[in-house]
């Protein structure tokens, strides 16, 4: 099967990383990929928002499939200008991608299909949104309508910072993805990460995994892309996930095939959950980033059959996917100054070396220079990844990798899985 893989991130690497190992592959090139994509497969210089050329170059190679990784991608339309030329691809139309591309739709889609939600209001004005506050109580939830690199969040604990907030968000910080603003109640519990792979039809739960959002130890800080993830989360319960999968992945797949827009890809769930019931938080329309990575770590199935069918159909003609009895950890390195100013181009040295085989060092946001040398291109840098027989032993052997890797100009969160593991 030849693929092509569209994204140059963390989760983009780790995704190449896993279909490499594929039996049935043939053929996999990424574009435009990163420096630790390159040591898997091809990569060719083609953005992510560069549709038409991305097109073309699936139908140069012959692609079987296509695996887009970036959310950006799918609101500019790949997935249906690959669908006019019959190329398959693992990811939802622009229409179905509205799940995740407007908080607003998202919510009226939960209400129109009564998918627990928290209260919710939708405002396109500053006015309109500090009056709407009068209805919620602090803390306060402020997001951003449109995609911001997941840091279009902000809760407020008192008024004068929702409002300070609002004013940001529609004052332009996040340009058009900021135009509208969702005013939302606080849920309590944990959050967790859901996904499920989708053909339109049927829905297959894929892994959970628990993120940690904020930028520094403790839960302080700003909201950033994600600083790390650990798989499995103790939250997420036989019980939790049921729930889950009866009351918001299943209604939600057939919530989008009845308003004509059938749900092809992952769907990825943000939840909260308190005593076993779930709460939908948001919805994205692509794998999480770093829980992709942690996921990976601890798929035992071949990934390319599933992504495949989620594609073009026969997800229910597979079988369940197997899970290694394993944890997986991992902890995002990210360039000091993220997420507002992240210092880019410093050298980073040890990234190469054998950590053993438990241990997978992803690219996020690399390059190379004209000598060789390994530079910080981004604001998540690195993804170092480890698996083991317990939460703790995978944990300690992915901070063992992080300490051998030279970079000054970086920084990490550590205390990654601090909810499911003892201080100390």
């Amino acid at each position: 099967m030849n693929v092509l893989l569209v994204g140059s991130g963390g989760r983009e690497h780790a995704l190449a990383w896993k279909i490499a190992q594929s039996p049935a592959l043939t053929r996999l090139v990424a574009a435009p990929g990163n420096p630790g994509i390159e040591t898997v497969c091809e990569c060719r210089p083609v953005g992510v928002l560069e549709v038409a050329a991305l097109v073309d170059l699936a139908r140069e190679i012959a692609a079987d499939l296509v695996v887009v990784g970036p959310e950006a991608s799918l609101e500019a339309g790949l997935a249906d200008a690959l669908a006019e030329v019959g190329v398959p691809c693992f990811g939802p139309t622009a229409a179905a991608a509205r799940l995740e591309t407007s908080k607003a739709f998202s919510k009226a889609f939960a209400d129109r299909h009564g998918l627990p939600t928290a209260p919710h209001v939708a405002c396109d004005s500053a006015e309109a949104a500090r009056a709407a506050l009068d209805g919620f109580s602090p803390p306060y939830v402020i997001k951003a309508d449109g995609l911001a690199a997941g840091k279009g969040v902000v809760i407020a604990e008192d008024r004068p910072q929702a409002e300070a907030a609002i004013d940001d968000m529609l004052g332009g910080r996040f340009g058009a993805a900021g135009a509208r603003v969702v005013i939302e109640a606080f849920l309590t519990g944990e959050e967790v990460s859901l996904f499920a792979l989708c053909d339109g039809e049927t829905a297959v739960l894929f892994g959970a995994a628990q993120d940690h959002k904020r930028a520094y130890d403790g839960d302080q800080g700003p909201n950033t892309g994600g600083m790390g993830t650990y798989s499995p989360a103790p939250i997420a319960t036989p019980a939790a996930l049921a729930a889950a999968e009866r009351t918001l992945i299943r209604p939600a797949v057939q919530g989008m095939a009845a308003e004509g827009a059938p749900y092809h890809g992952v769907l990825f769930a943000g939840l909260m959950i308190d005593q076993d019931r779930p709460s939908l938080v948001e919805f994205n329309a692509r794998f999480g980033d770093p829980e992709c990575q942690v996921l990976m770590l601890r798929l035992a199935s071949d990934l390319l059959p599933y992504l495949h069918a989620a594609a073009a159909g026969g997800l229910a003609d597979l079988p369940p996917p197997q899970w290694r009895d394993a944890a997986a950890v991992c902890v995002v390195l990210a360039a000091k100054g993220y997420p507002d100013a992240p210092e880019k181009g410093s050298v980073i040295r040890g990234v190469a070396q054998d950590f053993g085989p438990d241990v997978a060092v992803f690219h996020a946001g690399t390059a190379r220079r004209d000598d060789g040398a390994l530079v910080a291109a981004g604001g998540r840098v690195l993804n170092v990844c480890a698996r083991g027989e317990t939460l703790a032993v995978a944990r300690a052997r992915a901070y063992a990798a992080v300490a051998r890797i030279d970079w000054p100009e970086g920084f990490h969160r550590t205390d990654i899985a601090w909810r499911a593991l003892p201080p100390g």
